[in-house]
């Protein structure tokens, strides 16, 4: 099976361009799509610049990466450009997991609140009223 590249060019609107390629020779890929070689989204955004490009060994692995690629945000694209794995591992979350629940935000509250006590221990603390003469 013969390998190929999946990368992604910044095009001269400075969107993302995300694709695959079997050209053993990235740069060709480029300056096809500088050419205009190609019908599509960046023939008519050009120049394109490459800012990230990966080989992999089946070019069915290529393609996968580029379909996996092109469903991320762009902030998401931008941390794999940039090697920001710390970014990527965080934006690879679901939105909502990204932030602070609203419990935890609560949780120096909570026992304010009733929250973090069980009935039964609530009920069994002593009050500073319980006769025994210590100050609680």
């Amino acid at each position: 099976m013969m390998g190929g590249w999946a990368y992604i060019v910044r095009c001269a609107d400075g969107s993302f361009y995300v694709g695959s390629t079997s050209h053993a020779d990235i740069d060709t890929r480029i300056g096809e799509h500088n050419e205009g070689k190609f019908e599509g989204y960046t023939s008519s955004r050009r120049p394109v610049t490459l800012v990230w490009c990966d080989w992999y060994s089946d070019l069915r692995e290529a393609y996968a990466a580029e379909q996996r690629i092109k469903g991320w945000r762009r902030e998401k694209k931008e941390a794999l450009i940039r090697g920001d794995y710390t970014a990527l591992q965080f934006l690879a979350k679901r939105p909502g997991a990204r932030r602070p629940s609203r419990l935890a935000t609560l949780a120096p509250q909570g026992d304010a609140l009733g929250l973090n006590r069980h009935p039964e221990v609530a009920a069994k603390r002593p009050s500073k009223d319980d006769g025994d003469g210590a100050t609680r």
